[in-house]
């Protein structure tokens, strides 16, 4: 059943395509004459970059410290217009420095580093992103083969560009924007490289509306259809590492900033998303996701609060980001990038701003609690998994070159007692250069 909904998906693709290029060639603007493929290559878009990154990491229940130095080379270019048709192609290599950690390539403990910290930058070299894009039709952009996709705050959708092998689908993507202030985007993925540098096969399709409430407020509406068995999670999720992770999740989502005055800002987040089995997935897929938050800017400065809730079906699965940009939230430990099984309540303060044009800086502290208790190591129940305080300081020499200093500190709070579920005292720091062309 699935391989025929992945050839009528191939066949769809190929359809446009080839529609695209007959639309593309009949309609060729005669003001591109003097135009030619070589002016389109040579006047294109840069897509090549330096990332060097050194990380240290000291867990708890590892007798091991680990150190990473890592540098990923990006070597891009995307052409211009011509005759509606642009095409990218990027290459990237992540290369080990020094390589005293655990890189978990391809999901799996490497040998002799069980007592180190995982630190997910395993070495690679490959296409990073290769596809074809045709805008032929007023307002509407279709990207056919590997790219990077973000959608909203990238929860759900995004491309983990904070490791340095980032997450790429390969699929088609249409955009289009014909709406007045509303951007609609829909795409079918037959495959995802992730950041442990697996591939997997499966089918996500993509349905995502944004509507421009202002320029700095919006409201979005999404469908999510993850038709992947297994994205590597399910050892760990509650389902066991046989079961079908196949899954829906249908939301909406309200975030902006409000002016009040020539100074003040507020700050708002709304968000609420069901999460369901899909297309033969496991029964007991069935949680919500709720975000509430609010805050203040002043000037460069912001102060919010937050609430994220990721719900328990009773102790049996919790609701999962598997797609998402998951560094970025429930703290940059990167303890939860899969929800625990008794789910999340993370209520957490962030704070930031600029007191320099160079300097960036940003602090959050998250109190980690369960959706549902679990039992303690030393008896009893709980639900507090621990607290986190997180600092970053960026400078921006200039549009090509900045420095950025992140650090993590994760304290333990109520012992797990499932010894493969425990999230132990955990510390984290990162030096990133990086240089942009």
């Amino acid at each position: 059943m699935k391989g025929n909904a992945r050839f009528r998906a191939r066949q769809a693709c190929l359809g446009i395509l080839l529609a695209a290029a007959v639309s593309g060639a009949q309609a060729a603007e005669e003001n591109q004459a003097d135009f030619s493929l070589l002016d389109a290559i040579k006047t294109g878009k840069n897509m090549s970059s330096l990332r060097l990154r050194y990380e240290h990491a000291e867990q708890d229940n590892r007798s091991e410290n680990a150190d990473a130095f890592t540098l990923r080379t990006l070597i891009g270019w995307q052409t211009a217009d011509f005759h509606h048709f642009s095409l990218g192609v990027q290459l990237i290599n992540v290369a080990k420095l020094v390589d005293d950690y655990n890189d978990m390539d391809k999901g799996v403990s490497q040998p002799g580093m069980a007592n180190y910290p995982a630190i997910a930058d395993p070495d690679s070299t490959d296409i990073n992103q290769l596809y074809l894009d045709w805008n032929g039709i007023k307002d509407t952009s279709i990207r056919l083969g590997r790219q990077s996709v973000k959608l909203d705050n990238v929860r759900f959708i995004g491309n983990i560009e904070f490791r340095q092998l980032m997450q790429v689908f390969d699929g088609i993507a249409i955009e289009n924007k014909s709406l007045p202030d509303t951007s609609l985007y829909f795409a079918h993925f037959e495959r995802v490289r992730q950041t442990n540098n697996r591939k997997r096969s499966g089918n996500l399709d993509i349905v995502h509306a944004t509507y421009s409430i202002s320029p700095s407020e919006t409201l979005s509406a999404y469908g999510y259809f993850n038709n992947f068995n297994d994205l590597g999670f399910n050892a760990t999720n509650g389902l066991g590492a046989n079961a079908d992770a196949s899954n829906k999740t249908l939301g909406l989502r309200l975030d902006g900033t409000r002016t009040l005055d020539d100074q003040w800002k507020l700050l708002y987040t709304a968000e609420y998303a069901k999460q369901t089995d899909y297309s033969g997935g496991d029964s007991r897929i069935d949680a919500h996701y709720l975000r509430i938050g609010a805050g203040a800017m002043l000037q460069s400065w912001y102060l919010r609060i937050d609430q994220e809730t990721l719900s328990s079906n009773h102790g049996q699965y919790a609701f999962q980001t598997p797609f998402g940009t998951n560094h970025l939230f429930q703290g940059w430990a990167d303890h939860f990038l899969v929800t625990p099984v008794w789910g999340m309540k993370d209520s957490f303060l962030s704070i930031g701003g600029k007191p320099l044009p160079q300097l960036s800086l940003q602090g959050e502290f998250h109190v980690f609690r369960a959706d549902e208790n679990f039992a303690r190591f030393n008896g009893g129940s709980g639900d507090h998994y621990g607290n986190e305080i997180d600092l970053a300081a960026s400078w921006s020499f200039n549009k090509q070159l900045s420095l950025k200093v992140e650090y993590a500190k994760f304290r333990e709070g109520d012992r797990i007692a499932l010894s493969t579920a425990r999230k132990p005292d955990l510390e984290r720091i990162w030096l990133t250069a990086l240089y942009t062309f």
